[in-house]
């Protein structure tokens, strides 16, 4: 009852609190990008970040700034948006409860993927005619192996192939892994010769 005034709503307190009692609060906490390539977030891995914050000395009223190792174990299939916190490991200081430290995923672009959730996309480019006779593909996997993807089916500009797993591993169980979505980029001829314009009337429209 003595942090409320009679109409309930909240006191504000002079420096010291109630009767002389200091007002313990805590700091906001510090929320910072820990950027990840996917190669990191296939694998796992271990980060250390060097933070410096400032350290009550044993005389409790004066401070030094001082450096501290942490260490971030980077579990497989972390999603961007997975946050990492640190209790109590912000600036110290007198009546202060030291801030927490969160980090926050962030994925960093690849040159050959995109990640959906627990699935690869990758963009094969492929001519016109390949797209109609079938082709293979070849991608180069996270894991540095090469799939040669067979291409069957008429390929048109909303067709997908779909690999299955060879997507990034579970966070439940790294052993099971997410499926490759393949989609295409089909390159139109700029010019046809008249010759080329009769096989292919005689192909595709008799």
């Amino acid at each position: 009852a003595e942090f409320f005034a009679e109409d309930g709503s909240e006191l504000i307190l002079p420096f010291g609190g109630l009767r002389g009692r200091g007002a313990v609060k805590q700091d906001p906490p510090v929320v910072r990008d820990l950027y990840l390539s996917l190669e990191d977030l296939f694998y796992g891995c271990t980060k250390k970040i060097k933070i410096s914050r400032r350290v009550m000395n044993e005389d409790g009223q004066t401070s030094t700034i001082r450096d501290k190792i942490l260490t971030i174990d980077v579990q497989p299939g972390w999603k961007q948006g997975t946050r990492i916190t640190f209790e109590k490991e912000g600036d110290q200081g007198p009546n202060v409860i030291p801030a927490d430290i969160t980090f926050v995923v962030q994925e960093k672009l690849h040159p050959r993927f995109k990640r959906d959730n627990d699935n690869l996309t990758y963009v094969a480019i492929i001519p016109l005619g390949k797209a109609l006779i079938g082709c293979v593909v070849e991608v180069r996997t996270l894991d540095g192996r090469l799939l040669n993807i067979p291409i069957n089916d008429i390929v048109d500009p909303k067709y997908c192939k779909v690999v299955p797993g060879e997507g990034m591993p579970l966070l439940q169980d790294p052993r099971r892994k997410g499926d490759l979505l393949i989609y295409f980029n089909i390159c139109f001829p700029k010019k046809l010769p008249h010759d080329k314009k009769m096989l292919l009337k005689s192909a595709l429209l008799s």
